[in-house]
């Protein structure tokens, strides 16, 4: 159901257009200096500058986007995120202006935040589908057949050429589009006193599995502990530093700590490797370790 903005949202965003359109636009030289003046020298003068002055992108960007039901002061806020992305990556010594690489960033923060919102059963997550789902009404309209109706095969047709996908997949995203939203709480039949989400089935585990979960993780745990104290402490240096961190250390920084060479380290991690995984398969084949 498309969302109505309040009276006093409306002016705001009114107030925010009329702001934006206002700023004047930038000459190609002076784009290259803001962004370079940003990306070398951290000038958040600069960047601000750069990023109002493109504020006019991102309005004409949610007003292409407001047919979808969703308000236009949200579509606002995600490509203003899609364009403050831009600003941080924008290399200024590539032949590209800052408008151009700017307009792909704002389109798709709104596009991610509409498949987001519009409906988790209704819309896909591939790129055909995706495509499917934001050129489907302009490809109706084209072939003549703006409303909500079915099309023909030959429609179908057409529209799997242009967008190069299989007929199947308009003929399903099609379905999907044409089909409505039903809230969970609404009564199975007339006068009934069971809901939809009375007849859904709980997926999460039952306390039972969560114990057995939470004793499995922490006999595993032991295990692990157990078998790196069975390593030398040049294998157990190796394995923590490579295995063990968020960002592991790399073979070339290991070899100068340890005084040897990459292919040294790659090899006594291997042996290292080989060792844990005898260790482990020898602990869970024995009915005694499982007692800690």
């Amino acid at each position: 159901m498309p969302h109505i903005d309040d009276p006093m949202t409306q002016r705001a965003n009114l107030s925010y257009i009329k702001a934006s359109m206002a700023e004047p636009l930038l000459s190609r030289d002076r784009e290259f200096a803001l962004a370079k003046r940003w990306r070398e020298d951290g000038d958040e003068d600069a960047l601000h500058e750069l990023v109002r002055s493109y504020t006019r992108l991102v309005i004409s960007t949610a007003s292409r986007f407001r047919n979808y039901g969703l308000p236009v002061g949200d579509l606002v806020q995600e490509g203003n995120v899609g364009l403050m992305q831009a600003a941080a990556r924008f290399e200024p010594d590539r032949d590209v202006r800052f408008s151009t690489y700017a307009a792909w960033w704002i389109r798709s923060s709104m596009q991610d935040y509409i498949l987001r919102n519009w409906s988790i059963v209704r819309t896909g997550t591939t790129a055909a589908q995706k495509s499917l789902f934001f050129n489907l009404r302009r490809l109706r309209a084209k072939i003549g057949d703006p409303s909500g109706s079915r099309m023909g095969d030959e429609g179908r047709a057409f529209v799997a050429k242009e967008l190069q996908v299989d007929v199947a997949e308009v003929e399903a995203m099609e379905s999907r589009l044409s089909g409505g939203d039903q809230s969970l709480n609404s009564p199975i039949s007339e006068g009934g006193e069971s809901d939809w989400q009375d007849f859904l089935p709980d997926t999460r585990p039952n306390p039972e599995e969560v114990v057995i979960g939470m004793r499995d993780a922490r006999t595993r745990s032991r295990w692990l502990a157990e078998a790196i104290g069975e390593l030398s402490p040049r294998e157990q240096r190796i394995i923590r530093q490579r295995r063990l961190r968020d960002e592991g250390a790399t073979l070339e920084e290991l070899g100068r700590e340890l005084g040897v060479s990459k292919e040294r380290v790659r090899q006594l991690e291997h042996r290292a490797l080989m060792k844990l995984k005898s260790s482990i398969t020898r602990r869970v084949g024995d009915p005694a370790a499982l007692v800690g």
